[in-house]
């Protein structure tokens, strides 16, 4: 069983094909959406957790290569800069998943990566920009 957090890049012809449903019907694949820019006759971005079997992964990632599809895997997606942080908790209560949290008594901020599902609501929240995202930098797949 295979779990992959991954970026698709879509030209503007493809944008419009039904790629989830494939990877749904066709490879029986669990697709969580987690962010989507996505318009009608232009480029789209598209974040997205797949698992399933590891054989079938591998044929969806090869699929959606020979569609044309930019795919890429995500090392890490926000990262957390302990040095910039003030500790202020904007962030905190803005994280749906709790990935961002205060560690009792001392109140300080702390990251938990594994519970984040890169909604960057924490971008705009945090005022000393402590939190950055390496969408741009994922390594090719």
């Amino acid at each position: 069983m295979i779990r992959q957090k991954i970026v698709l890049r879509f030209p503007p012809h493809i944008v419009e094909q039904p790629t989830i449903y494939h990877l749904i019907k066709d490879f029986d694949l669990m697709v969580n959406i987690l962010r989507a820019d996505i318009n009608p006759k232009k480029e789209g971005r598209l974040i997205m957790e797949l698992s399933g079997d590891d054989t079938a992964y591998k044929q969806a990632i090869e699929w959606m290569k020979g569609q044309g599809l930019e795919v890429m895997n995500l090392e890490q997606q926000i990262i957390w800069r302990d040095d910039r942080c003030t500790h202020c908790g904007a962030c905190t209560v803005i994280c749906p998943t709790e990935a961002l949290y205060f560690e009792r008594p001392d109140m300080i901020v702390k990251f938990a990566e594994d519970k984040c599902i890169v909604c960057e609501l924490c971008l705009r929240a945090c005022p000393a920009r402590a939190m950055e995202t390496l969408v741009e930098n994922a390594n090719f797949g």
